[in-house]
């Protein structure tokens, strides 16, 4: 336990997912940030799932379901994660304290809920909150959370119910960590082939995904504003894409920003400067992700006239934007 609790770095990210796998591979001997993390794993996307529901309305994702970034490293770097889930509570307590006492952390996920170290504010029902527990002292269980900025920690009561919690997307107290890690990365494979990928999924003919999504979203504002119930229910609906875009993980735009910061990277490693402009372009595109929230809570509040088409506007230009970044991207 004493080499794990010395030697394991805490770095604070945007998103909890890329954070774990990013900060777990570079304590492996693979240095990695945040933004390789998202985008090797070719998680950028959207969609609108109808068939979906959270508070008993449509969820809005912005990146690739829980799970996406380790499996999509994994694939990229040809290497493996070991992943073990369980029936038994009890059974993933005595499991996660053996990998602790042979000084390994691991990742776990969690539900926010019952994380008594989140402000009281900030609690939720979200069963897919990635965090890292590199050591233990007696019952207390020492969190590395990504989202935070200094490590932490829980007891153990605590951090089990979180593992067990019931309901959507539960974890049945998942938890992983990199095997087989590779000593370096193949950028010039890795890289294009993720970027391709991440082209190929936001130019899909669904839809409610990727463009076609974004699109999809603007026509139904303008249909629900058409509806009986546009008065009560279409600030509501409101409130729940911004909630979805902005304070749901990283949100809409940091998703966006995350995968420029990305490409800005690969531009690099590449030696293509043209991922420099794409990634400025794909920046563009958050901020008016950023515009369009600001617009939406300001109606959805009564603060601004409740304007459907300028919505729908908003959010076509934002498609336009993008469609012109996968465009290009599709060529690596």
């Amino acid at each position: 336990m004493f080499d794990t609790v010395t030697s394991f770095q805490h770095r604070q990210s945007a998103h909890c997912e890329t954070g774990v796998v990013s900060n777990l591979l570079t304590h492996q001997g693979l240095p990695m940030d945040e933004p390789m993390a998202f985008g090797l794993s070719a998680s950028l996307t959207f969609a609108y799932m109808p068939m979906l529901k959270m508070g008993g309305m449509p969820v809005i994702a912005y990146r690739m379901f829980p799970g996406s970034v380790i499996r999509g490293v994994e694939k990229r770097l040809k290497m493996k994660w070991v992943r073990r889930q369980f029936t038994d509570p009890k059974e993933g307590e005595r499991a996660l304290d053996a990998e602790l006492d042979a000084g390994r952390p691991v990742g776990l996920q969690t539900c926010i809920y019952w994380l008594p170290y989140f402000p009281e504010d900030m609690r939720f029902h979200f069963n897919s909150h990635n965090l890292v527990v590199y050591g233990r002292d007696g019952d207390d269980y020492l969190i590395s959370d990504p989202v935070f900025e200094q490590t932490t920690r829980c007891d153990r009561a605590s951090l089990t119910k979180a593992r067990f919690a019931k309901g959507d997307m539960e974890a049945k107290g998942l938890m992983y960590y990199p095997a087989q890690t590779p000593a370096h990365i193949d950028y010039a494979t890795a890289l294009p082939s993720a970027i391709r990928w991440n082209s190929i999924t936001m130019q899909a003919p669904v839809p409610i995904a990727g463009i076609k999504g974004i699109r999809f979203l603007g026509r139904q504002i303008v249909k629900l504003s058409q509806g009986p119930e546009r008065e009560k229910y279409l600030p509501l609906y409101l409130g729940h894409i911004v909630r979805m875009q902005e304070e749901i993980g990283t949100g809409g735009a940091g998703f966006r920003f995350l995968y420029a910061s990305f490409l800005q990277e690969a531009a690099q490693h590449l030696d293509k400067p043209m991922l420099r402009s794409v990634a400025k372009e794909l920046t563009d595109a958050g901020d008016e992700w950023r515009r369009f929230a600001l617009l939406a809570t300001k109606m959805c509040r009564g603060r601004a006239e409740m304007n459907p088409a300028l919505l729908e506007k908003t959010l076509n230009d934002i498609a336009d934007r993008e469609l012109a970044v996968w465009k290009q991207l599709r060529t690596i």
